[in-house]
């Protein structure tokens, strides 16, 4: 074996493998949600309407940076069912310290918060071995409790007008909260697909001893997705915030699952190593496109929480049968 060689049981061709297949992918999600928007607008007259595309776009903001984060911990083979808590607990902490801070600072340390969240979840999966869905789900009672106690059971309304700024401000016509999702989802893609840490996320969720062995920075690549999976989803309660001007310790309730579903329904796996940024921006409008054309037909939200649940099954149920027929 040479110097630079792949030592014994590494797949070279794994990570390649997984990108042309989660282009592919992309591509059949691509035409899935093209299908959709003429399906719904066959179905609701004001469903391509200039307003509702804008309305859907607004609605992208949050559940879209939850999931940049979702994607991260979901390439590693992990999950995080406690970005809905961090976002409410953040969401407080963002609104308290609004009371004593400026605009900025606050919004730091809410992010910070979020991200120190993110890195005990790490430490205690990949450091001690913790299961992460254990983990998680305790994190996520926690942040929920949390958030009930600093808020005194009650939304936290002083919170400033020009918090609005953040989310209404135009850049060249386009909103600026959807600008931003859209500069993170391409920051985001090119530092998967284009540097050694993005190689080293994939190479984790592929085959951790495999990469470990190679000499990879296993550890620090296994935690920092939950770092930003944690930290996101503060800066996801900061955009809330701003368009409601308000801090509910209910914040974010079920948005795991939303998250969840958009990384999946763009063709990551579950098990870890395939996916991609793309993929995940797709889900996340599919999700969007499905909850606006249920609430247009006058859909009651009870049976959406059915709907959501249905296409995370049958999406896990496609990509195991996809992974099978690649593995063959």
């Amino acid at each position: 074996m040479t110097k630079d060689s792949p030592p014994a049981g590494m797949d070279t061709k794994g990570p390649s493998m997984g990108r042309s297949l989660g282009r592919r992918l992309e591509v059949r999600m691509l035409v899935l949600a093209l299908l959709i928007a003429v399906v719904l607008s066959f179905l609701s007259p004001f469903f391509l309407t200039r307003s509702n595309i804008f309305n859907m776009l607004d609605q992208s903001v949050v559940i879209g940076i939850v999931a940049v984060g979702m994607t991260f911990v979901i390439l590693t083979g992990g999950i995080d069912l406690s970005v809905g808590s961090v976002a409410g607990l953040t969401g407080i902490i963002l609104g308290l310290s609004l009371q004593h801070m400026s605009i900025p600072l606050a919004m730091l340390v809410a992010v910070a918060a979020g991200g120190g969240i993110g890195l005990l979840s790490g430490l205690l999966i990949n450091l001690f071995g913790l299961a992460a869905f254990v983990v998680t789900l305790g994190i996520m009672a926690i942040g929920r409790s949390l958030a009930y106690i600093f808020s005194g059971q009650q939304s936290i309304s002083t919170i400033p007008e020009a918090m609005q700024n953040i989310v209404y401000t135009n850049v060249f016509g386009i909103p600026s909260n959807v600008l931003f999702l859209l500069v993170l989802y391409a920051l985001a893609w090119a530092y998967l697909t284009y540097t050694k840490g993005g190689r080293t996320i994939y190479a984790v969720g592929s085959n951790k001893e495999a990469a470990r062995a190679a000499g990879l920075s296993t550890l620090f690549y296994s935690v920092l997705p939950y770092v930003l999976s944690g930290a996101l989803a503060a800066v996801a309660a900061t955009f809330s915030i701003s368009q409601l001007l308000s801090a509910d310790p209910l914040m974010g309730n079920a948005m795991e699952l939303d998250a969840i579903a958009a990384v999946v329904i763009g063709g990551a796996s579950l098990y870890g190593g395939r996916g991609s940024m793309i993929g995940t921006l797709i889900g996340v409008f599919i999700m969007v496109m499905i909850r606006n054309g249920l609430n247009l037909m006058g859909v009651s939200p009870f049976w959406q929480g059915s709907a959501i649940g249905t296409i995370i099954i049958v999406a896990l149920l496609v990509e195991r049968l996809v992974s099978s027929r690649v593995n063959r």
